[in-house]
């Protein structure tokens, strides 16, 4: 290995320990090798680095968005090796170093292309965001909150169409959310936590004891909390309570100002303090365009004032127009949480989820260089995958 390989970059440094002020990450051959304070650098490096980035801001992890339905105009239904380049182009300019590709409730035959689509892309080199697998959004969800899933496709939880799938594109299907007070349900949770894949309640009906039946049968996660769940009553939990309350349940939320209110964010952010937050976007095809009209899977949908809505449904919410670092920077200017406890949500946790934390979502030495470079106000000056500076 050479030493004029060596990318250098300079800024407040978050790591598991801490924030380094005045700290430096080295980056070589595709890892991070050095990742302490900035005076402890070798002088071989400083003196012969093929390139030096420095920041008044922090380094960062690159973040991991584990439920995410396109962007750029494009929408992960129609996924193709042009539609994944441009989704996971423009959400790795937003930071994301890492993807789920989330798919709708659909028909089975438009699930089935999906999946031999992602898994074809996933063969060869990816430029922009990793596509780490698939995230499965229905089809076995509630009828009675479809939100913007098209009831017509849902259907009841099928392990043999899971089975299909796994047996079809090993370990493709990463996350897929359900409703589990649904028949079949248990049956199929269990099955998947078997098989390695994540469970997550969402679009459900559910009570509190639905929900810590489907817990003892291996579900760990809720999907974008507060939205088309059973919400929070002092005599019946629900849904929503179940998520709030037990700490074996890890909890996705959608930090825009818009799904959830910065208060119950934060009352979700101190009771999931043990690493259980994960921040997603939830993002649809209309993230990073303006307003007008876009189609969520087979469903239309109008954007007025970045605010995406099932088309004449003013009240029913369809995905976001978010990115990570909008949702980052949320975290921590309205909500209120530390940087460190905002990347954990960012990046950490979404990366334990996937069963990736060994090689990404933390700054350390020998874990590859998945990295963002912010300024002080916490927009982006570059993002590094697998040590390639991408933006």
């Amino acid at each position: 290995m050479s030493e004029e390989n060596v990318q250098l970059l300079y800024g407040k440094v978050v790591t598991p320990a801490g924030v380094l002020e005045e700290g430096a990450v080295a980056i070589q051959d595709g890892k991070i090798v050095y990742a302490g304070l900035a005076r402890d650098l070798p002088q071989r490096w400083t003196d012969s680095a093929a390139s030096q980035f420095k920041s008044d801001g922090y380094i960062v992890p690159g973040f991991i968005d584990v439920h995410v339905h396109g962007g750029n105009g494009q929408d992960f239904m129609d996924s193709n090796k042009e539609v994944l380049d441009t989704i996971t182009a423009f959400h790795c300019s937003q930071g994301t170093t890492s993807i789920l590709p989330t798919t709708m409730t659909a028909p089975k035959a438009a699930i089935d292309r999906v999946l031999k689509e992602v898994h074809e892309y996933t063969q060869h080199d990816m430029p922009y965001a990793t596509v780490e697998g698939v995230h499965l959004e229905g089809p076995f969800i509630s009828p009675q909150w479809p939100g913007a899933q098209n009831p017509e496709h849902i259907v009841l939880p099928n392990v043999e169409w899971l089975e299909e799938w796994e047996a079809a594109y090993p370990g493709l299907v990463r996350q897929v959310t359900l409703a589990p007070e649904r028949e079949g349900a248990l049956n199929a949770i269990a099955w998947m936590t078997e098989h390695g894949i994540n469970a997550a309640l969402g679009h459900t009906d559910a009570t509190y004891e639905e929900v810590e039946a489907a817990v003892e049968a291996g579900l760990r996660q809720g999907v974008h909390t507060f939205n088309a769940m059973t919400p929070l009553h002092h005599r019946k939990p629900g849904t929503a309570g179940a998520v709030l309350s037990d700490p074996r349940i890890h909890a996705e939320i959608i930090a825009d100002g818009i799904h959830v209110h910065p208060a119950c964010i934060s009352i979700l952010a101190r009771l999931k303090q043990d690493n259980n937050l994960l921040l997603i976007t939830d993002a649809m095809s209309a993230a990073g365009l303006g307003d007008g009209e876009y189609m969520i899977g087979d469903l239309p949908v109008e954007v007025h004032d970045g605010i995406a809505t099932l088309k004449g449904q003013r009240d029913s919410l369809a995905g976001s127009t978010l990115t990570m670092i909008k949702g980052f920077r949320y975290l921590i200017n309205n909500v209120g949480l530390s940087i460190e406890e905002a990347s954990l949500a960012a990046s950490f946790n979404p990366a334990k989820r996937l069963r990736i934390e060994d090689r990404t979502g933390t700054i350390e030495i020998g874990k590859q260089a998945d990295v963002l470079l912010l300024d002080n106000q916490l927009d982006i000056q570059g993002v590094w995958v697998k040590g390639r500076k991408v933006f």
